[in-house]
């Protein structure tokens, strides 16, 4: 409001009045809406502080719960009887239990896990399992996707092994037991015949001719015996496995090479696929070798003339697969519940001995076999062996 510089004196002192009265009005009200701002400020504060100590209370409370699980764990890990290694992403040894400590030493920390390996390890034929001195460990990974590192566990497994070896033997001595009627009537039926065949050469009149067919079935029956004794021998003994460092690739061809000539006299067609990949077995090469030869030969008395034999040799993985498959009629459900068992053949001149020693060799390696046939559409023996790991691999070449 503008006043005349002429206007009276009374009227410009009214309006200053109530020019100040209107900006007392707007103090007092801003004065109020920062009394209910500080007020609500005042509140916000409060209800953050409460907050704010909840949540100090929960952060201390999961501290000390961690804190508590933390010792528990660390006792558990110190109790443990099988030792704990924890590898950091560069395969370096982070931390240890005391049983851990005690099979590597105290300045196993540090280290790289390969060289720890390569000098209180040695390999064995079984995956996961090692020979540190006189005992033999179990060695289980476990990946820490998180740090990017592993964590080990070791059991020793000596006693668990010297039993399973154990119940092997005692195993084969059973089966020898049950044997024993069945290898009595085996001996007794080629000893006859050679005794009647060497009889007939004592006899006045028998041509040169007739001595010499009589003399060689007699060799022959007595050869089939001296063989039917050597592989209840092999079987009774069971298999040694050996520390032959065996490339597979080696073996399905020396293995080949063998049979091949017997496959041509026999007219069959013979095939052998290598994709073994450069896969190592550490094993006995003659145990093995025999065995695969064992199948082909199998397969070759099961095979018409102009049927088909194939050879395989398949790397899947930490596993290597030998098989045998054959065009021939194939194997019955009755004949496949006991092919494996001692003494048991389909064959007139057979021993019965020769799977169950292939399946021995296989077994005594860390594998097995397995036969897939369907009467009228062939047969595959499948033998599955383990192959050693990298680290193994590397500590063999050296």
């Amino acid at each position: 409001m503008t006043i005349p510089q002429s206007a009276p004196a009374s009227l410009v002192a009214d309006a200053k009045a109530e020019e100040l009265q209107r900006a007392f009005a707007v103090f007092n009200q801003v004065s109020a809406e920062l009394t209910q701002a500080y007020e609500a400020l005042q509140t916000r504060v409060a209800s953050l502080t409460e907050e704010l100590a909840v949540a100090n209370g929960e952060l201390r409370r999961q501290y000390q719960e961690k804190e508590a699980l933390s010792e528990r764990l660390s006792s558990l890990l110190d109790a443990l009887p099988a030792g704990v290694v924890l590898l950091d992403a560069s395969a370096t040894v982070a931390a240890v239990n005391p049983v851990a400590m005690g099979l590597f030493g105290a300045s196993v920390m540090g280290q790289h896990w390969g060289d720890v390996a390569r000098q209180h390890l040695e390999p064995t034929m079984t995956v996961g399992e090692w020979l540190s001195g006189d005992s033999r460990l179990s060695v289980a990974e476990s990946a820490l996707p998180s740090a990017g590192g592993k964590i080990l566990l070791i059991h020793d497994v000596t006693a668990a092994h010297r039993m399973k070896t154990e119940l092997e033997r005692n195993q084969r001595l059973a089966a020898m037991g049950e044997m024993a009627a069945s290898l009595a009537h085996q001996l007794r039926t080629p000893l006859a015949a050679a005794l009647l065949y060497t009889s007939n050469l004592g006899q006045s009149g028998v041509s040169d001719e007739a001595r010499s067919r009589f003399s060689e079935k007699a060799t022959g029956q007595l050869r089939r015996l001296e063989r039917l004794i050597q592989d209840v021998l092999l079987f009774a003994r069971g298999e040694s496995i050996g520390r032959d460092v065996i490339p597979a690739g080696d073996l399905l061809l020396e293995a080949a090479q063998t049979v091949e000539p017997l496959m041509r006299e026999h007219r069959l067609e013979f095939v052998t696929v290598d994709e073994c990949e450069q896969a190592i077995i550490v094993g006995g090469r003659k145990a093995l070798f025999g065995a695969l030869v064992n199948l082909l030969e199998n397969a070759m008395q099961a095979t018409p003339v102009g049927g088909k034999i194939c050879l395989s040799g398949i790397r899947r993985g930490d596993v290597l697969t030998l098989s045998v498959r054959d065009s021939g009629p194939g194997v019955s459900k009755e004949t496949q519940a006991r092919i494996f068992e001692p003494f048991f053949t389909t064959k007139g001149q057979g021993t019965g001995l020769g799977l169950a020693i292939a399946l021995g060799v296989a077994r005594a390696h860390g594998g097995a076999i397995e036969l897939f046939s369907e009467p009228g559409c062939g047969a595959e023996f499948v033998m599955s062996l383990p192959l050693i790991s990298a680290d193994m691999e590397k500590n063999t070449d050296e």
